[in-house]
């Protein structure tokens, strides 16, 4: 038995529709297709070396298709490594070389500069192909899928076997592959679509990327182990997303697609008037936002928390108070605890680090023992780096992240990676990048920059010199110059004070 794999579609029924495929080509997707196509690029790896354990890369433009490569990875007991689109080739180059993958599948169109990174990373590289660009389809993984059996006997797999490699930045500028089981995946896929009640009549608008935890996970999992289907749409754009509501049951978001929507004159309660269930996480709902959209469509958005090592801890009630500035009570089976410098569990009131422990926690860092053992405490709860507090009535509110995390759009941005390349730039002596309010992404990065001569530091160079070696999300939308960054008296740079210092520079 393949545990993820066969867990996510057992009993299903294979003339049900799994997606629909808007556009100019549009296309309908069976659960039967999924089972012959993912069976074909099973076929495809294993023809190419692809042995159980391995890992398989992915940078990849959304497509079903893509979908149907991470279901191949999973049946053909490989690890599935997806990659942000947005990443350069520098970065893409450090996770090949860190995960050493059997095979990198690229975008056909960065064909020239990704195959340099892969053979450098000693990879093979593969083109995905484009189903609606058969001009680039040639000698593609696309094109030997569709020549392949439809049909493969899944390599089994236990519960504990890898299933993925998520990469997560650290504060050290280096990143982080957080380890996620067939286990993993699948317990919380199971009991996310119970407790948001999803069953085979669901219809999910799909507009998340799915390169990470949110969009792939959470999103493609449940409705695979619910008998759903999807509306799959290439991204964000909110006409289409109101033109399809008529036609489904949910959405899942992070902030900004509310955000967005709420801009939009045709949400309307009779636009929603078919949903059942909006969904947000990935970065904090503003509460002005909750109350908003309540008060526009008569739903109340529901609010849950996650992160790449855990997929979701955490969510506002299906039927209940989905309250405003929470992420709700922990998932059955999963505990959520706060605690002090010494991990002792807090009680209700009191502010602390959370920490959890579950069917759903990763096994750990991917070659970096250390770090693994640093963040795992001996009774199981790992450390996430957020600051939380429990209501006396059990919701969990997140107050803060440890870590300087900052989440632009729904992304994680690490300010130390951010802040070594900036350093390393001519007239700088030191910076220190921050997130503050933006009323679309929910946080924007801002640098603060030292310089070190008399010689101006200009915004515009400092963010013209990132624009090649680092993913767009993760940039500065604005850069300050200053005479010197605030410190404690231990030396440590006063993010808090940056903070509010800089804290209305996007109207916040």
């Amino acid at each position: 038995m393949n545990h993820l794999f066969d867990g996510l579609l057992e009993g299903r029924d294979g003339a049900q529709r799994f997606a629909e495929i808007p556009g100019e080509s549009a296309r309908h997707y069976s659960y039967a297709d999924v089972l012959a196509v993912s069976a074909r690029f099973a076929n495809v790896l294993v023809a190419h070396g692809v042995k159980p354990g391995d890992r398989v890369a992915a940078q990849v433009p959304k497509s079903i298709e893509a979908v149907m490569l991470y279901l191949a990875v999973v049946r053909a007991g490989a690890v599935f490594l997806p990659l942000n689109t947005a990443y350069t080739a520098s970065e893409v180059e450090y996770f090949l070389t860190d995960a050493t993958p059997a095979i990198f599948i690229g975008d056909p169109l960065k064909e020239d500069v990704l195959g340099q990174v892969a053979q450098r990373a000693g990879a093979a590289m593969m083109t995905m192909g484009v189903w609606t660009k058969p001009e680039v389809n040639a000698g593609s993984f696309l094109e030997e899928g569709l020549s392949a059996e439809t049909e493969f006997r899944s390599v089994p797999r236990a519960g504990d076997d890898l299933a993925a490699i998520l990469y997560t930045s650290g504060t050290t500028g280096r990143s982080k592959g957080a380890m996620l089981s067939h286990g993993n995946l699948l317990s919380n896929a199971k009991t996310l679509a119970d407790y948001w009640r999803f069953t085979p009549e669901d219809v999910l608008i799909h507009a998340l990327p799915i390169f990470h935890t949110h969009g792939l996970f959470v999103a493609i999992n449940i409705t695979l182990v619910a008998g759903g289907s999807l509306i799959f749409l290439p991204h964000f754009d909110a006409e289409e997303i109101l033109s399809n509501m008529p036609n489904a049951s949910a959405l899942m978001g992070v902030p900004t697609f509310y955000t967005r929507l709420l801009d939009h004159e045709g949400l309307t309660k009779d636009a929603s008037a078919h949903m059942r269930l909006f969904v947000s996480g990935s970065a904090p709902l503003l509460a002005d936002t909750h109350d908003a959209w309540r008060e526009r469509t008569g739903h109340a958005i529901l609010e849950r928390y996650g992160m790449t090592e855990t997929s979701m801890n955490t969510s506002n009630p299906y039927d209940g108070e989905r309250r405003a500035g929470t992420v709700g009570y922990p998932l059955p089976g999963v505990d959520v605890r706060v605690t002090d410098e010494a991990g002792t569990a807090l009680g209700a009131g009191e502010i602390g680090a959370i920490e959890v422990r579950g069917p759903n926690v990763f096994s750990g860092y991917w070659q970096m023992p250390e770090k693994t053992a640093e963040e795992m405490r001996a009774d199981g709860f790992f450390i996430t780096g957020d600051v939380g507090v429990f209501s006396d009535d059990g919701y969990l509110s997140i107050v803060g992240r440890s870590k300087d995390l900052v989440i632009s759009g729904g992304y994680n941005v690490y300010p130390k990676e951010v802040e070594l390349l900036i350093d390393a730039l001519p007239g700088v002596q030191e910076s220190a990048v921050i997130g503050v309010p933006h009323p679309d992404f929910g946080e924007g990065v801002v640098a603060v920059v030292v310089p070190s001569g008399v010689d101006l530091i200009e915004e515009g160079a400092v963010i013209g010199a990132l624009s090649d070696c680092l993913a767009r999300y993760k940039q500065p939308k604005r850069v300050f110059v200053v005479d010197e960054l605030p410190r404690n008296a231990m030396g440590k740079v006063q993010k808090a004070a940056l903070r509010e210092r800089f804290g209305t520079v996007f109207g916040g």
